[in-house]
């Protein structure tokens, strides 16, 4: 049986590693979301979309900031008509991939959700409250940082 000081010790770690990680698990999942419906993707033969999607898409697949490059600039071919936009690699017959996405993007929202109960929980603590909006702020501003290096 574990000591009450040493669960108690635990507990405060827990709490504050967990404030730490949850901007960077909010922005994981909610851009992962977006990902497994394809938000991110070209779909029509034009350019990728532009925007926010695709600059979350960029941080969350390569750990970078979207930075063009020259290909993207130049103009892509126009699709013949019936031609699949999917590489070939992503047309095989195999089970539907729709029950795995609702899955992911239900395991999204409910990674979002609890760490928005988390974070709730952990700021009603008056006595620990300042530890935790500085656990909560640096998880926040060292991963943003941390692109710029």
């Amino acid at each position: 049986m574990m000591k009450a000081q040493t669960a108690r010790q635990l507990r405060k770690l827990h709490q504050y590693v967990g404030l730490f990680f949850t901007p960077a698990i909010l922005f994981f999942a909610f851009s992962g979301a977006l990902q497994t419906i394809g938000l991110h993707e070209n779909h029509d033969g034009g350019p990728p979309p532009s925007g926010w999607i695709r600059w979350m898409a960029s941080v969350h697949k390569d750990q970078r900031l979207l930075r063009p490059t020259p290909d993207e600039a130049a103009p892509r071919p126009p699709r013949q008509q019936g031609e699949d936009h999917a590489p070939p690699e992503h047309r095989d017959e195999g089970p539907s991939p729709i029950p795995m996405k609702a899955f992911v993007v239900l395991l999204s929202l409910g990674l979002i959700a609890s760490s928005l109960l988390g974070v709730t929980i952990a700021l009603t603590n008056r006595t620990l409250r300042k530890y935790n909006v500085i656990a909560l702020a640096l998880g926040t501003l060292v991963p943003v940082a941390l692109l710029f290096i």
